[in-house]
């Protein structure tokens, strides 16, 4: 057993000042709530927990916590904890590598052992407590590991130990605690090395919250944030968790439109949308590894304001509207008049964004929708875009464009429709003539920058080849439509 940590924290009258790790309840004191989880493990003793990038990309760090799946129930979701503020998790458990043998080798670490799966070694409580996870809800397969990397590059052994347990039944002391466990995330407040940190579980405390504190910085699943969390280049005075709020975490359908909460993680609205919206769900995939996918959030993504953000270009494509709070008043605004220069959004203080409401129905005359999203990068869901694209084109009987939304990131300083361009397409037959005209003019449509990534030519060559490589994909050179 660990003894308790010197680390300690002031307590307010309310704070919650302990987290249970493998079953161990661990006290806080005088703790920074902006002290990353991967930090706290380390200095507690736990080093199984490694730490590669520490920007969420390789999943060395990556550590087991409880959440809520698309059912409803308990589910272990594999994190980065190098990217998780302490804050966050105080109230809560935590699983690492160390804690999931119980006397005797768990299976998933039976199966690496048995196929060789570890090499240097220092990747491989990553990819156990991904397989971990995955093991309880009987998912483990190769996508389990996707935001694991192996600098030896001994991926097959890895993969082997994944098939190995895909099919094993998981019933134990694990699986027991699941059926037990409660997804509610307590309500918080305390002050640590001159920070405060509040956890409110309603809105009202929220928007109460922000009137009190202008200055305060809201956080949800903090996997944009905890970038700074992690190297340590700002202070935050203040800060406000969004994650426990009732109001922000749910998700409406009806034959209209969907709702999803800014505060509901990416990987249940992928489990729970699945079908819905086809440009959705491809770039839910390729957004993240499934460790940020589990915190990462629609609000969160869309509040950044980042022109190279994946969400935005598909919610745009897909005309959704935001659903903003403040103390005073509540109102929607389309998320296309959201984004007003870089990092500059319409969100006035003591403004909250409470939901993205997704309209699901066709544009007045259209009998069909075809849409897709693209997402262009170095390594795939490990690695931010060059570009991104989505497109929805709503069609009549006859083939011909009724609507058109062609929407892109990473392009301008904002997510950014080619509106010139739409209008071109309106009423045009939907043909390889047609796309060929507005690849002509999608080539001038925007004036990137030059970076690392990719030279300003290669974005304006993306903008354009990528609409073709919609309407190829989705109707064929042709131009029938595919069955």
């Amino acid at each position: 057993m660990h003894p308790p940590t010197d680390v300690t924290m002031n307590q307010s009258s309310d704070n919650h000042s302990t987290l249970t790790i493998n079953g161990e309840t661990q006290r806080l004191k005088n703790a920074s709530p902006t002290m990353t989880l991967l930090e706290f493990l380390r200095q507690s003793g736990r080093v199984g927990t490694k730490e590669g990038c520490g920007d969420g990309d390789c999943g060395a760090c990556t550590v087991a916590i409880m959440g809520r799946g698309a059912d409803g129930k308990a589910h272990y979701k594999a994190v980065n904890s190098c990217l998780i503020p302490l804050g966050a998790m105080i109230g809560q458990e935590v699983i690492t590598v160390e804690g999931i043998s119980n006397g005797q080798l768990h299976a998933v670490q039976r199966a690496m052992v048995e196929t060789g799966g570890s090499q240097c070694g220092y990747c491989t409580p990553g990819f156990i407590m991904s397989m971990f996870a995955a093991y309880y809800d009987g998912t483990v397969d190769d996508m389990s590991v996707e935001g694991n990397l192996c600098r030896c590059t001994g991926y097959l052994p890895i993969r082997r130990a994944a098939q190995q347990v895909t099919k094993a039944r998981a019933v134990d002391s694990f699986s027991e605690k699941l059926k037990q466990a409660t997804t509610e995330i307590p309500s918080l407040r305390y002050e640590g090395d001159e920070q405060q940190f509040y956890r409110p579980t309603r809105l009202r405390e929220v928007l109460d919250l922000l009137q009190q504190h202008t200055e305060a910085t809201l956080v949800a699943g903090a996997t944009d944030l905890g970038l700074e969390f992690s190297w340590h280049t700002r202070t935050f005075p203040v800060l406000i968790s969004l994650e426990a709020v009732a109001e922000l975490k749910t998700l409406n359908q009806t034959t209209e439109y969907v709702e999803i909460g800014a505060a509901v993680p990416l990987s249940h609205v992928e489990e729970t949308l699945r079908g819905v919206f086809p440009s959705l769900d491809e770039m839910l995939h390729w957004f993240a590894a499934r460790q940020v996918r589990n915190r990462a959030t629609f609000g969160g993504n869309i509040g950044t304001a980042s022109p190279i953000g994946d969400l935005p270009p598909v919610l745009l494509s897909l005309d959704a509207e935001l659903r903003l709070a403040s103390a005073d008043d509540e109102r929607i605004i389309s998320l296309a008049d959201f984004f007003k220069g870089y990092r500059q959004i319409d969100l006035r203080t003591g403004e909250v964004i409470v939901s993205i409401v997704i309209p699901k129905t066709l544009a007045a005359g259209a009998s069909r929708r075809v849409q897709q999203s693209y997402k262009v990068g170095k390594r795939g869901t490990d690695d931010i875009s060059i570009v991104a694209a989505a497109f929805a084109v709503d069609l009549d009987e006859e083939n011909r464009i009724v609507r058109a939304r062609l929407a892109y990131g990473g392009v301008a300083a904002i997510p950014a429709r080619a509106v010139a361009v739409e209008q071109l397409l309106e009423g045009q037959l939907w043909n390889i003539e047609t796309v060929q005209r507005a690849k002509s003019a999608l080539k001038d449509a925007f004036a990137p920058l030059t970076d690392l990534r990719g030279s300003a030519e290669y974005r304006k060559l993306l903008v354009a080849n990528l609409f073709e490589k919609f309407f190829v994909e989705m109707t064929g050179r042709d131009g029938d439509v595919k069955p």
